[in-house]
């Protein structure tokens, strides 16, 4: 299992933040390792396929299915395919602007990646926390900042 719990500080005003997050057709340029998705709003409901690409060898995917959103607030989602679990994102005002707060508990579904994580619990945690650094880090550059 690997169990998530991160705050990540955005420098903009939250409902820039939730704008931002409200345009599922931008997430392939504001996250490159993103290598396919297939959503189109961030609504309960919704069910997105999304492949990710870690620095590993091998492409994670799987489906978000959005069952809680709250507009400006939070998003739940159950996720299933390579990995399964539940995921919460919460967006809160904070005096630099936001944070954006990730709890999730996931664990692998297949086989390759079960091997990965009995095996080589550190390479699982790397390739999990860098999706998450490197896509925080992408967010406040590419989705905030306007490009």
């Amino acid at each position: 299992m690997l169990e998530s719990d991160r705050t990540f500080p955005v420098e903009a005003e939250p409902g820039e933040v939730w704008s931002t997050l409200c345009r599922p057709e931008r997430y392939r340029v504001v996250w490159p390792w993103l290598k396919e998705f297939d959503g189109t709003a961030l609504a309960e409901g919704e069910r997105w396929s999304c492949a990710v690409q870690p620095p590993l060898p091998y492409v994670v995917r799987f489906r978000l299915s959005l069952h809680t959103v709250v507009a400006g607030e939070r998003v739940e989602a159950e996720v299933d395919g390579d990995i399964r679990g539940r995921a919460r994102l919460t967006v809160a005002p904070a005096p630099h602007g936001t944070d954006l707060h990730l709890v999730s508990e996931l664990e692998p579904a297949t086989i390759l990646l079960r091997g990965v994580l009995r095996a080589a619990p550190p390479i699982a945690r790397f390739g999990h926390d860098w999706v998450l650094d490197t896509g925080a880090h992408q967010f406040r550059s590419r989705a905030c900042s306007g490009r």
